[in-house]
């Protein structure tokens, strides 16, 4: 059985932590992604998501639109500060020796990333939908369109990256726990540990204590004197 199939994905609470493996892994991988592409969209749009069009006042770059600019920033900015939280949580997650501490965890990140997956989606296509309504004779900088087409397509990449986070939390929760890890020695197929032996240990001498038995009795004819005649029996 593979160690980290024990509860929730994870073994018994207590093993070593290995940086190597957890890095390798692929929900790690797909953390710092989500967070890489979460600091993208938010950057391009704070950054040059807002020009000005002849006048004093900033607008959208997103035909004017700030409902689309605040949306995206929003959950990119979520989204950046959760796949922080979320990683941390998977480092200490080993370390938990409670099953139902476990499970809700387990339940938070299914939840949550189903729940992003779905925001991402929502806020790409409000952004490409507000993007292809933009002239380009009202887009001055050519600047800010690379930044509104770069937020459009990293919120695309979010949703793969949630959402493959989703399958992976999904399957950690199907897992369930396995309850031959909590379970007795004789439960687990081992027999349990012999008591000790009738002997005294002593230094490195080990002495031997044998159990006392009686001799039995035996009565021989040789025993018995010459004219001994056995009692008539009593009636």
């Amino acid at each position: 059985m593979d160690a980290k199939a024990g509860s929730f994905g994870a073994g018994r609470a207590g093993a070593a932590f290995d940086p190597v493996s957890f890095i390798r892994e692929p929900r790690t991988i797909l953390r710092v992604l989500s967070w890489v592409f979460s600091m993208v969209v938010f950057a391009s749009i704070i950054n040059e998501g807002y020009v000005n069009w002849g006048s004093e006042r900033l607008h959208c770059i997103f035909n004017k639109n700030y409902d689309a600019c605040n949306y995206g920033v929003s959950i990119a900015m979520v989204a950046f500060l959760a796949s922080v939280v979320l990683l941390v949580l998977d480092v200490y997650f080993p370390q938990i020796s409670s099953v139902r501490d476990r499970r809700r965890i387990v339940l938070l990140e299914l939840a949550f990333s189903g729940l992003w997956t779905f925001l991402w989606f929502v806020g790409f296509c409000f952004m490409a939908n507000q993007w292809s309504q933009t002239t380009a004779d009202v887009l001055p900088l050519e600047q800010a369109a690379d930044a509104a087409r770069a937020a459009i397509a990293f919120s695309f990449f979010s949703i793969l990256t949630w959402a493959a986070l989703t399958l992976l939390a999904l399957q950690k929760f199907l897992q369930g726990t396995d309850l031959s890890l909590f379970s007795s020695p004789l439960q687990n197929g081992h027999a349990p540990k012999q008591p000790c032996s009738p002997s005294d240990v002593i230094g490195q001498t080990t002495v031997t204590i044998n159990d006392y038995k009686t001799p039995p009795l035996v009565q021989t004819m040789e025993a018995r004197p010459p004219d001994y005649q056995a009692p008539p029996p009593a009636f």
